[in-house]
């Protein structure tokens, strides 16, 4: 997929903290199968096909499975996500919705 927007040429200070940010997130010590639904899941709420076509690729790229990124939009429902995911892709959609109603305890 293209990417619409040059965002590096556009505003290279802003993508650097935005790059420097991803790293972080890329070294916080979770396994990196979750970082990837946690990120398509919140590219998926964010409406970012961009997005959402990188991770899935990244995600596949590392084993992830087909069944199971089609079905991250209805993690609630399916049997195939952990308590461990089931509880990071809760959180995910609770900060990432968080001008909608905060986050609940």
């Amino acid at each position: 997929m293209k990417q619409r927007l040059q965002f590096f040429a556009k505003a290279p200070e802003i993508m650097k903290a935005v790059s420097a940010l991803n790293k972080a997130v890329d070294e916080c010590g979770l396994e990196v199968s979750l970082l990837h639904l946690i990120k398509l899941r919140a590219s998926q709420i964010n409406g970012c096909s961009f997005c959402v076509d990188m991770h899935s690729r990244e995600a596949r790229q590392d084993g992830e499975t087909e069944q199971r990124l089609y079905l991250i939009a209805a993690w609630k429902e399916s049997p195939l996500f952990s308590e461990r995911e089931r509880a990071a892709l809760a959180w995910t959609e609770a900060v990432t919705k968080i001008a909608n109603n905060g986050v609940s305890d």
